[in-house]
């Protein structure tokens, strides 16, 4: 937090209120869904309850509901709130507000024309700020959250990053002089390796996004950003046997055949590995921004957590992973203004700045603070010249579920090679895109 003392914080607290409540005044919502009476809507939460994402959200919802006299009916439904509103589109029982990470978010809302034109919300002002203004151009040129008449469908308050975390404690000489190419990468697995004291890399081989962010994020790094798109857009399935894909299957072979993933990955339960490298078992973890979170409890003590970027793989393509987590509202919401309303009273400074020191996330506001943790991260995303989501933004319905992530676990727990993988996709890509008439 700042250093401000707390009569300025009233202050800046109260002008905000102020300018903000202005600033619903003059907007009118954008909803096309049912007619509520707008002094309440329900919004189902991607968290749980004693979740320090949670705990900051419904502090913004409490002084929210204050200011503006609207009742939020907040259900903390977990990770599961996307998988769950899908068959209630059907229904006449929908929320009105929803929020979650563009890769669950497309195929349940946006994939299925059923994400609502947030135009409204854009145009609020918070902090006497246009909210349009609080999300940053440069990432937008990577994330497409426009619909086709060119209104945004969601409303990011979070940026989801990843990193090579580690115990710069235990590995200073990592910290001084972090690997930036892929031959340097290996080096230092092999020289872990040799001391033999822990594994170089962890690993929970049960999360299939996780074991695929290995193989995406190498063909990123191959072929640049929207290199896996067009892989995958590939109705034929034949581009995976292009060098940017096989070379990047060849480099995870390499990952497994080498002996740098800890005993038991390809066989154990999530968070076991992540639990086994924050206690030293383990002395690197590809991860996302969440880890300094999702591990406080239980990493050694002493532990000083520490980052760097994924390698390069041939010195050219260094972009940096943006992925955005926000809100959106279907359109069958019939109280779309006041979910809005909301969606737009997170994005004050007030609330990104918890967000980011006590949630520990990263807030989508660059001026916001942050957990020093996450500082790394952070830079990297800042001093990046370009950006890619996670699997490079593919997010076709069904795809990496039965595609990409079914044949990237084979891969990465050892029981394809590389040359097999490829294969395994062109056959599965190609029957992917027939049944969808393609």
């Amino acid at each position: 937090m700042t250093s401000r003392s707390a009569r300025s914080k009233t202050t800046i607290a109260v002008a905000g209120a102020l300018a903000f409540s202005l600033g619903l005044a003059a907007c009118s919502s954008s909803s096309s869904g049912g007619e509520g009476d707008g002094k309440s809507f329900t919004y189902w939460s991607m968290w749980k309850v004693g979740e320090p994402q949670q705990k900051v959200i419904a502090a913004a919802i409490t002084d929210f509901e204050k200011q503006t006299g609207i009742k939020v009916n907040a259900q903390w439904q977990g990770r599961s709130n996307l998988q769950k509103l899908v068959p209630a589109l059907n229904t006449n029982s929908v929320p009105d507000l929803v929020d979650g990470p563009y890769v669950k978010a497309y195929p349940a809302l946006v994939a299925t024309n059923q994400a609502l034109g947030l135009k409204a919300a854009y145009d609020m002002d918070v902090d006497g700020q246009k909210v349009s203004s609080l999300v940053p151009e440069k990432y937008l040129k990577t994330i497409n959250i426009k619909l086709p008449d060119g209104q945004p469908w969601m409303l990011p308050y979070q940026i989801q990053s990843d990193a090579m975390w580690f115990d710069a404690a235990k590995y200073p000489e990592i910290k001084a002089n972090p690997p930036k190419t892929w031959d340097e990468f290996i080096t230092v697995l092999n020289k872990i390796k040799a001391k033999g004291d822990e594994a170089p890399i962890a690993a929970d081989g049960d999360i299939a996004g996780y074991n695929a962010a290995w193989l995406s994020t190498l063909i990123v790094r191959n072929g640049g950003p929207g290199a896996l798109m067009k892989v995958a857009e590939d109705k034929t399935g034949q581009a995976w046997k292009q060098p940017v894909a096989l070379d990047a299957a060849k480099d995870v072979e390499q990952i497994v055949k080498g002996g740098f993933l800890i005993s038991g990955y390809n066989a154990s339960k999530f968070p076991l590995q992540q639990q086994q490298w924050a206690v030293n078992k383990a002395a690197l973890m590809f991860n996302g921004s969440w880890l300094p979170t999702e591990s406080s409890t239980y990493r050694a003590k002493g532990f000083e957590i520490a980052s760097f970027p994924f390698p390069t793989t041939n010195d050219s393509h260094d972009s940096a992973r943006v992925d955005f987590s926000g809100f959106m509202v279907p359109k069958k919401a019939t109280n779309a203004g006041a979910a809005e309303k909301f969606a737009a009273f997170f994005l004050g400074k007030k609330y990104q700045d918890l967000y980011g020191t006590q949630a520990k996330g990263i807030p989508v506001r660059q001026d916001a603070s942050i957990s020093p943790e996450l500082a790394g991260v952070q830079e990297t995303i800042k001093s990046a010249s370009s950006y890619h989501q996670q699997n490079d933004g593919v997010a076709f319905p069904g795809y990496n579920e039965k595609v990409f992530w079914a044949n990237s676990d084979q891969l990465f727990l050892g029981k394809m090679t590389a040359q097999q993988f490829v294969d395994a996709m062109v056959k599965d890509q190609a029957a992917y895109w027939k049944a969808q008439g393609k």
